[in-house]
């Protein structure tokens, strides 16, 4: 197990900025997540953590180490990438075996056995120990390519969005079955996704990417919750937060003055937030559809996910999305009112676009 710390850490490459003055504390035995898109920066980070790639400035440590001179193997941390880096003409077996037999510091055979056979089991691929990795199916292929890191008993976890090149229900799977995996374990593990539902759904800490800087970390919960900005706020969840410009009355939010206002009730107390430009943010789930609300609405769209209906509902040119039950029944230009429960609402300040409570 591992406590990693990275402190300050800008990465270049030529005139490019992948990093700027990014700090991390991942805590050791945490499932801790790096969430992004695409050239956020994630993957830069892992490297640097697992010592293939040097920070420009800054600094790494590994158990309150600075390990900036030490190479890849002697940080002992495992590597599982979305590409499985598997020996095509070894079995499953000899794949498992393989990260054990160094021949620096080669594990005795008894030892290897019990080791392969218990992240066998732990997997659910004993029954594939003995079949060549290029008859293995995606899923298949990427739980040997986990099992490889596990067998190792490294010191660190760093995975690189091992589960994006599988189909939606194995990714799921995978999901529960790592989650587990860690747990028991209590092993230190890094993963970097742009997946926010895996995550939201993994995670012990989370933290938001963005052009080479944090933008916000914390539990999922906090994340979610309590979005620092408005761009945490429209890529965390699923659907997003309903981002809303407007402005603040009395004790009402005014979007559109007499057709679309809607209660603030104490919110509307909040300081320097009366006639500011600001953007309203509430959760799709928060949104609720009833007859007798403030605000009239057409139906524009309705998905139907099976437990639960995403709505999107028109407002003269502002589109919005609700969840509701399953059983509601609602059709495409239906009129409908709605509200929301104002207790959940985020104030953020239209120009900068970070929540009223972070500014603060």
């Amino acid at each position: 197990m591992a406590h990693i710390e990275l402190r300050n850490i800008t990465k270049k490459f030529g005139n490019h900025t992948a990093l700027a003055d990014l700090s991390l504390d991942i805590a050791d035995g945490e499932f801790f997540v790096l969430l992004g898109e695409t050239g956020a920066g994630k993957t830069t980070t892992l490297r640097l953590v697992a010592g293939l790639e040097k920070p420009t400035s800054g600094q790494v440590f590994i158990d309150g180490v600075d390990v900036a001179d030490w190479g890849a193997a002697e940080r002992d941390v495992a590597l599982v990438l979305q590409q499985y880096s598997l020996y095509p003409r070894y079995t499953v077996r000899e794949n498992l075996e393989f990260p054990l037999k160094p021949k620096i510091r080669r594990v005795p055979d008894a030892e290897i056995a019990e080791r392969v056979a218990r992240v066998a089991k732990t997997l659910r691929i004993e029954h594939l120990l003995d079949r060549k990795t290029d008859r293995l199916s995606g899923g298949e292929m990427q739980r040997v390519s986990i099992g490889r890191a596990i067998v190792r008993k490294p010191r660190v976890f760093l995975m690189d969005e091992p589960l994006s090149a599988l189909d939606a229900k194995l990714r799921e799977a995978l999901r529960t079955e790592l989650k587990n995996i860690q747990m028991n374990l209590g092993q230190t593990f890094l993963f970097v996704t742009h997946d926010q539902i895996e995550a939201m759904s993994m995670g012990d800490k989370v933290a938001v990417l963005n052009h080479g800087r944090i933008v916000q970390q914390g539990t999922p919960q906090e994340i979610y919750n309590n979005p620092r900005n408005t761009f945490v706020a429209s890529f965390v969840g699923s659907p997003p937060m309903n981002l809303i410009d407007g402005k603040m009355s009395g004790e009402k939010a005014v979007i559109q003055p007499m057709s679309f206002e809607l209660p603030l009730g104490g919110r509307g107390k909040a300081s320097g937030a009366n006639d500011r430009a600001l953007t309203f943010g509430i959760r799709p789930e928060d949104l609720v559809i009833e007859s007798g609300a403030p605000v009239e609405a057409k139906v524009h769209d309705v998905e139907n996910h099976g437990v639960e209906k995403i709505v999107t509902l028109r407002v003269g040119e502002l589109l919005l999305r609700a969840t509701t039950p399953a059983r509601t029944q609602l059709a495409i230009e239906d009129a409908v009112r709605f509200g929301w429960n104002a207790d959940k609402v985020t104030l953020f300040d239209r120009g900068t676009g970070v929540s009223l409570r972070h500014s603060a």
